[in-house]
């Protein structure tokens, strides 16, 4: 089963997702993974992934308005940080799933446990 963990990447399990080349800056990739929408995004070069679902609605969040390291829900307005899942504005009040991501041979990983 994918879980999410928001610390100690450490104790992942990593799974390859796809090569570094395709993830450009400010650019985002969508994945699926064990039925987990994810969305990747290389924000200045750092990569960050979360569920690509609002907590407030379960509608897709990764095609949202980037602002900063935030992410705004396209349907209602609610802000989640990028780095963490937290959801920082109403409607939303729950966070939401975040990954630890890394590049190792070139290739994007996203860590679950």
């Amino acid at each position: 089963m994918f879980n999410y963990l928001l610390s100690d990447p450490e104790k992942c399990q990593f799974v390859q997702i796809a090569p570094e080349a395709d993830l450009p800056i400010g650019e985002r990739l969508f994945v699926e993974v064990d039925d987990k929408k994810i969305v990747i995004f290389n924000l200045a070069g750092q990569l960050y992934a979360i569920g690509d679902v609002c907590s407030h609605d379960d509608g897709p969040i990764g095609d949202g308005e980037i602002t900063g390291l935030e992410v705004i829900c396209p349907r209602h307005g609610a802000r989640f940080d990028i780095r963490t899942g937290q959801a920082l504005t109403l409607p939303a009040a729950v966070d939401i799933p975040a990954y630890p991501v890394r590049i190792v041979d070139g290739m994007i990983e996203i860590g679950y446990i």
